[in-house]
């Protein structure tokens, strides 16, 4: 019996073509998103006093309520950066994949985060739409006008890691939701201006939460199914299973699992039964350099069986 740990980190040689847990590429995100993570909370920290204080003071529930929306947005973005220094940790004998798993937990965060900040939205949008109250049109127009640029500035820092890293994908999505919803305050306060149907204001507010539930539903199924150690979308594991059956030599492949360590790296391992004896090192290395190549899959683990009479207890496909 044999064992082949390949772990690869070399940046320069990554080649996931064709494979990525959502659209796009799978390879990895920017080294680090720090620098927009800063930004992006210390701008939506001090938009979220000031769309409050002229919330409040022009009598716009929907700036009010966005306000909300910006706030949990800053909370998310927190949890997005504390997850990606803490995914930078070194392993520990307790912790043998590091913390690179927090990734998925602040992606599936944010993703129920946001959520549950369209619901308040939507909230106070059907209590205004039966309640109408005036408000101070120009105003509102300003202080969303300068949301979207804000946010606008924000999302666009994160647009290069939206496709492969979900966490990243999180960050972007809050900020893109966040303009959304500045962008309806802002026509919905246009049309109130010339029209004088404060109604408008709510039937916005409820179709942008419409919206932002659409987009983000992805979000929260990726991140749901990789918290549950689902095969990452974007790879086939009965194409990843007819390749190594196909190894030479090979007899039967059994105990094989593929699940993602973090939102950018996923792990393999399994049995492979080679009755002609256990092959050499660069047979295994070579099989975990395609399983990176073509697949995506940086972390395998190969167990090798050379008696294809042994009973592996492992092997029967019902056995987990």
């Amino acid at each position: 019996m044999a064992h082949a740990h390949h772990h690869d980190h070399s940046h320069d040689q990554h080649d996931h073509a064709g494979h990525s847990y959502g659209p796009g590429g799978h390879v990895h995100a920017p080294a680090s998103f720090g620098k927009a993570f800063a930004i992006g909370i210390a701008l939506n920290t001090v938009f979220v006093v000031v769309e409050a204080v002229y919330g409040y003071a022009s009598g716009s529930m929907a700036l009010v309520a966005d306000a909300g929306h910006n706030l949990s947005d800053v909370l998310g973005l927190i949890a997005a950066w504390t997850a990606a220094v803490l995914a930078k940790r070194a392993a520990t004998p307790r912790y043998t994949y590091g913390l690179k798993g927090s990734s998925i937990l602040a992606a599936l965060f944010n993703a129920v985060f946001l959520l549950v900040a369209v619901g308040a939205i939507a909230w106070e949008a059907v209590l205004r739409l039966f309640n109408p109250e005036p408000v101070t049109e120009i105003t509102v127009i300003v202080v969303a006008t300068i949301g979207i640029v804000i946010n606008g500035i924000t999302a666009l820092m994160f647009a290069s890691g939206r496709n492969s890293d979900l966490n990243i994908r999180g960050a972007y999505l809050h900020m893109v939701a966040d303009a959304a919803v500045s962008v309806g305050v802002v026509i919905a306060a246009v049309v109130i201006m010339f029209t004088g149907w404060l109604w408008i204001d709510a039937i916005t507010s409820l179709t942008i939460c419409i919206l932002i539930v659409w987009g983000t539903w992805s979000l929260l199924r990726d991140s749901t199914a990789m918290s549950l150690a689902a095969v990452p979308r974007g790879i086939d594991p009965v194409a990843v299973r007819t390749y190594l059956e196909k190894c030479p030599g090979v007899a039967q492949v059994h105990d094989l699992h593929i699940w993602p360590m973090s939102t950018t790296e996923v792990a393999l391992t399994c049995h492979m039964v080679i009755p002609s004896g256990a092959p050499g090192d660069a047979y295994l290395m070579d099989i975990c350099a395609r399983l990176k190549r073509d697949f995506g899959i940086e972390h395998s683990t190969i167990q090798i069986e050379t008696d294809p009479n042994s009973a592996c207890a492992l092997a029967p496909e019902h056995v987990i």
